[in-house]
């Protein structure tokens, strides 16, 4: 079997989700950086690496965007006299604290270089699907 059949997706999903470097995945794989490169450039994992990066940032927006509108709507609410709904207010306080989570992440990845930033960890998304969907 060709070692591009054996390490190519693994290699891929070294740079693209794990954020690692072509040496540090020719070192790890036991390949050489020419091959690493080569197969980054074919498989256009940059391009790869932007979008997921981007799928990660634009979940941080939409979580606070969400918590945003089911705080709006409930001090609408209030404001009109019209007691909030129950289920909104559960979700609104079961996020808050993931919210804090997701701030403390943010705030320490703007101290990295944005090419190095991976996105939220995998634990704090389970916590937040678990919380909102139920998962």
């Amino acid at each position: 079997m060709a070692k591009k059949q054996l390490y190519f997706d693994e290699a891929e999903r070294l740079f693209v989700i794990e954020q690692h470097g072509v040496a540090d995945i020719a070192q790890r794989l036991n390949l050489a950086e020419r091959t690493v490169r080569l197969w980054k450039d074919e498989g256009k994992w940059d391009d790869k690496r932007v979008a997921y990066l981007r799928s990660k940032q634009t979940f941080h927006e939409e979580l606070y965007d969400f918590c945003r509108l089911l705080m709006l709507k409930a001090k609408n609410d209030m404001a009109n006299n019209v007691k909030p709904d129950q289920s909104q207010m559960y979700t609104l306080g079961k996020l808050l604290p993931l919210i804090t989570k997701v701030k403390d992440y943010e705030d320490a990845a703007a101290k990295k270089e944005p090419a190095a930033l991976a996105g939220l960890s995998d634990d704090v998304i389970k916590e937040i699907e678990a919380t909102v969907l139920g998962l």
